[in-house]
């Protein structure tokens, strides 16, 4: 099951990337599993302004191979690699 904090990091994971990445671009089309980097949604660019998003909302540090397709390409992923670093404190 889901907890309501999982739940927020999606959330706000979502609403950055619409409000960035995607303006005017349907909330629905956007899924947790939806590919970012790999269709291009998220270039060389947006995705540092990705990394830079989720160390200072999660008070997080990001490493350098992290900030890829392996762990950045899905809304899912960047959840993960939060609640990760999170677990880490």
């Amino acid at each position: 099951m889901i907890s309501e904090k999982d739940l927020e990091i999606e959330t706000a994971v979502k609403e950055f990337i619409l409000r960035e990445f995607l303006p005017g671009e349907d909330p629905a089309a956007l899924e947790d599993e939806t590919p970012l980097i790999t269709t291009g949604v998220l270039d060389s660019i947006a995705t540092l302004k990705m990394v830079a998003f989720l160390e200072e909302r999660y008070r997080i540090l990001i490493e350098a191979h992290e900030a890829d397709w392996e762990h950045l390409n899905t809304v899912a992923e960047i959840a993960d690699l939060v609640r990760a670093k999170q677990s880490q404190r």
